[in-house]
């Protein structure tokens, strides 16, 4: 479970960061094509580079979307709100068989798991022993402290300076595309490539360049990611009513 957590986090931000590398020049705009409209004379490298500026400049965000998962070869769905204080707040699900809720927040880490997500992830066990973590964890809060490796890992990743770090130090050959919306937001579609994967990014074209969506077509790991709610408070209250501590229960 909390590898699945781990294992979200992680992906997202390596899909994130890992278009802002250095491509392959093979479709560079030029300059001198002085497009018009929204970001008029700039090249799609330069609209991909002031997207990345604003993206990383953010104190938060929310990330939602598919994400793949290496070791499961499945893939994990993610919505989460995250911030530079470190606080995050959000759901996952694996090939959408259940739901675990994840809130970070100060040194502690609290998750929810409902039964199918626990079942889905207790495979191999035996029927006994899935029954009784169902039993006594399913729909209720448990807590972790900010400590053992497990935990330190989930936490590194609700931090937004970890899950965008690097990703601002671009050298995009992005090529513009045309102009569309990205759930009502006005965008620009730019196309990069890395040798056989091709990723389209939307990018804001009104107010802040902030990046909005990425689409990733690779063949081993497809992405599909939407951001939004920039600069927004990140809901990360502690649970109210009764939560299990796994740190005492030896979790």
């Amino acid at each position: 479970m909390r590898r699945t957590a781990l294992a979200a986090l992680c992906l997202a931000a390596a899909a994130t960061a890992g278009l802002t590398g250095c491509l392959p020049g093979q479709h560079k705009d030029s300059a001198d094509s002085k497009p018009k409209g929204p970001f008029a004379g700039l090249t799609g490298a330069e609209i991909a580079d002031r997207a990345m500026k604003a993206t990383t400049g953010a104190s938060s965000l929310r990330m939602k979307g598919d994400v793949p998962d290496d070791e499961s070869k499945g893939t994990i769905q993610l919505d989460m709100a995250l911030n530079r204080k470190g606080e995050c707040a959000g759901t996952m699900s694996m090939n959408g068989q259940g739901k675990a809720d994840l809130i970070k927040t100060g040194d502690a880490i609290y998750m929810k798991y409902d039964e199918a997500f626990l079942r889905a992830q207790s495979k191999g066990e035996s029927k006994s022993d899935t029954d009784a973590a169902v039993a006594m964890l399913a729909g209720k809060w448990t807590k972790m402290a900010v400590k053992g490796q497990d935990a330190k890992d989930i936490a590194g990743f609700c931090d937004l300076d970890s899950v965008l770090g690097g990703a601002e130090d671009s050298n995009s050959d992005a090529t513009r595309g045309k102009t569309t919306s990205v759930d009502g937001t006005p965008a620009i579609v730019l196309h990069e490539k890395d040798g056989k994967d091709n990723y389209t990014l939307y990018v804001a074209t009104e107010g802040k360049p902030y990046l909005l969506r990425v689409d990733g077509t690779s063949a081993k790991e497809p992405v599909k990611l939407s951001f939004s709610d920039y600069e927004k408070p990140v809901p990360a209250q502690k649970p109210a009513g009764k939560i299990i501590d796994l740190d005492a229960l030896g979790g």
